[in-house]
């Protein structure tokens, strides 16, 4: 005897309930239902991996990509349970910690954010009575992502935009515009500086061409990255940085484009953000705010995916000559597809 279940399409993932009374693995089948507001999942695909979205108290913006991609399409494109993404996971309960480590079986986690983020992160928690983490071995010299870290997990820190990329901001400023955030920095005003970079360069250049620019500049980056998603040893791995939205963003559409996954499936997946970010948008507007960038830097532009897409494709000619360009072996490139793609 078996059971489908009537998923609403337009519902969040973390609500989605497979159920199935069949034990074997069978091939996933997925058919349209004559309601046009429904999928029908049918159990095969719940026997291969469970098809719930893995849910937290103190995670934000966390899923697993292949679930999102996979229902999208109505296809088996991505092996499900291998390849995570989130916002930044420091605030993790124990029962979370147990959840990445018990169920989910996470074994890397890359962090994408720079060193000033670590160090933000590591006062606001520090300072927080609320915030009760797991006691952690003190490191020499002391190292302010430490308490943050979950045990049995190993890190790999990329600070995705690095000094290549913003040397090549600062480049976009004029002379008095710099000295102006030069001085701002030495006094220890460190929004205001900023806020130079934000008003006169970021703004300008939106999400889209930021993303673009990150494509240029942080090739040595997006090597690191690839370096461990290259290795199966690393996996399941989860990739995140502050919301989980713009550089992770950028990290799984290279992957999946490497994937053939099609663009509608990759705008799908990054716009999923929007919905989960909504719990701290407002506090997320008064900081972007506050650096010289708009509203909208707190959002998921509907055009995003397409207009990076067509970056990468027209200036490099596809994701594969855009990450040899990057050093990311054809060896590496295919090492990716079999280790994440549906198998």
């Amino acid at each position: 005897m078996q059971r489908c279940v009537l998923i609403p399409q337009n519902l969040s993932y973390n609500r989605y309930i497979i159920e199935s009374r069949e034990s074997h693995a069978n091939e996933t089948r997925r058919t349209r239902h004559h309601d046009p507001y429904f999928i029908t999942i049918l159990p095969s695909m719940a026997n291969r991996n469970n098809n719930e979205q893995p849910t937290f108290d103190k995670i934000i913006n966390f899923r697993d990509v292949a679930l999102t991609i996979n229902h999208s399409t109505t296809q088996q494109l991505l092996q499900p349970g291998l390849l995570y993404r989130s916002a930044r996971p420091d605030a993790a309960t124990a029962s979370d910690r147990d959840r990445l480590l018990s169920s989910l079986k996470l074994k890397t986690i890359i962090d994408l954010r720079t060193p000033t983020e670590h160090v933000e992160q590591s006062r606001k928690h520090s300072s927080s009575p609320a915030t009760k983490l797991p006691t952690v071995p003190a490191a020499t010299p002391p190292d302010p992502k430490r308490p943050l870290r979950i045990p049995g997990i190993t890190y790999k820190d990329v600070n995705f935009n690095g000094s290549s990329y913003s040397t090549a901001l600062i480049k976009q400023l004029s002379y008095s515009q710099v000295a102006k955030l030069a001085s701002l920095y030495c006094l220890g005003w460190r929004k205001d500086a900023i806020a130079v970079l934000g008003t006169n360069v970021m703004a300008k250049r939106g999400l889209a061409g930021l993303a673009e620019d990150s494509l240029t500049h942080c090739t040595a980056e997006v090597k690191a990255v690839f370096d461990v998603l290259a290795d199966e040893a690393s996996y399941p791995v989860l990739v995140h940085c502050t919301q989980g939205k713009d550089r992770t963003g950028l990290v799984v559409l290279l992957v999946l484009m490497l994937l053939d996954v099609p663009v509608r499936a990759i705008e799908g997946d990054y716009r999923f953000s929007e919905s989960e970010l909504k719990p701290e948008r407002e506090e997320k507007v008064q900081e972007i705010r506050s650096i010289g960038l708009p509203d909208s830097f707190a959002d998921c532009p509907a055009d995003w995916v397409e207009t990076v897409c067509a970056f990468v494709d027209g200036r490099y000619g596809g994701v594969r000559e855009y990450l040899l360009h990057c050093g990311v072996t054809e060896a590496q490139q295919d090492s990716i597809k079999r280790i994440v793609a549906w198998r």
